[in-house]
């Protein structure tokens, strides 16, 4: 059992080390990123190499963990077993029970009742700092000592740092991991979780080094992981308004005037800026036929412009032009320069 539990240790170590080292480069890479310095991208291909191998690592001892956790799963519980850890006697001090697996949807449903009930509860956790202080409150209300707690907290922490409130998404994170460590205890000791945020409690308070140093390791992972989603859920939003913008602006064929804009010659860009109708007619009469159709095409399929039929009449100066055109206002457009 003590060789077991050195081996343990040292694997915890390594796994926690790697973390803390895996999140510091992490950083570093963001920095460099944001920067946008030219003489730094030497050093950013480094530390993008460094943080490959590190997730290797991080992977290796994520491994050798889990093959611990199997072998401690299989070995015989007595009470020195118990007694390690100076585990206190409580109504629910007993193995936790096996549930049966529950579908998606009923967690949903669980999580959304159970957050209904008892959110302004969790949000109160969620502000505390102090160890007695949050040990206090969820000795007056054990019932937030759950994965529904965790949840809501992950999910407020990305929500905080989407909307750029960074000192308090780092606080709500530090509660958020004290949760998640309660619930990993649980899952090591096989018990109710409300059976054993007491010894977590006892184990940080009384400045386990170790212990402490896995706490923190893990919360600045987190801190990155929680700045990893923010930033890609305001990456997702903003590709879905530009997406809708798009689809407002499409034209009676579908195309954007936008995009048809920026893919016109320049020649013909400038009768746009102009909005000059002879202008344009100049143009289109120097091009080659098909191209000229092609081009004047694709303006009327996104609406760019449309043909007007009571004008056409004065258009017969070039049979390469199939008509003459009026300017559609696009949305978009500054102040007119001059009308055509």
């Amino acid at each position: 059992m003590e060789q077991f539990h050195k081996e343990k240790e040292e694997v915890d170590k390594g796994s926690r080390d790697c973390k803390r080292k895996l999140a510091e480069c992490q950083k570093k890479i963001k920095e460099l990123e944001l920067a946008k310095i030219e003489s730094s991208k030497s050093e950013l291909q480094r530390l993008q190499t460094e943080a490959q191998q590190l997730k290797k690592e991080e992977k290796s001892w994520e491994d050798k963990v889990e093959e611990l956790r199997k072998k401690e799963k299989n070995m015989p519980w007595n009470v020195d077993t118990l007694s390690k850890d100076g585990f206190s006697k409580s109504v629910f001090n007993v193995k936790a029970e096996q549930q049966d697996e529950e579908s998606e949807e009923q967690k949903e449903k669980k999580h959304k009742t159970f957050v209904e009930k008892y959110e302004k509860q969790i949000k109160h956790f969620g502000m505390l700092r102090r160890w007695d202080d949050s040990q206090k409150y969820l000795s007056d209300n054990s019932h937030l000592v759950c994965e529904e707690t965790a949840n809501y907290l992950v999910i407020w922490c990305i929500d905080l740092e989407v909307e750029e409130k960074h000192a308090l998404m780092e606080q709500v994170a530090h509660q958020t991991i004290v949760m998640q460590f309660i619930l990993e205890l649980a899952k090591s000791l096989k018990v109710d979780p409300r059976a054993c945020f007491r010894q977590f409690f006892a184990k940080i308070k009384t400045a386990d080094q170790q212990y402490m140093e896995g706490f923190n390791d893990e919360l600045e992972s987190f801190k990155v992981r929680v700045q990893d989603r923010a930033k890609a859920r305001i990456e997702r939003a903003m590709k879905e308004y530009e997406e809708e913008e798009r689809q407002k602006r499409l034209g009676p064929g579908g195309l954007d005037p936008v995009d048809v804009y920026e893919s016109l010659p320049s020649e013909l860009q400038k009768c746009f800026d102009v909005k000059d109708v002879q202008m344009l007619q100049d143009a289109i009469s120097k091009m080659e036929p098909a191209e000229a159709k092609y081009h004047m095409q694709r303006c009327i399929d996104s609406g760019l412009w449309v043909p007007n039929a009571q004008t056409a009449e004065g258009a017969g100066k070039s049979d390469r032009s199939e008509g003459v055109y009026e300017e559609v206002k696009k949305e978009s457009s500054e102040e007119e320069k001059g009308n055509p």
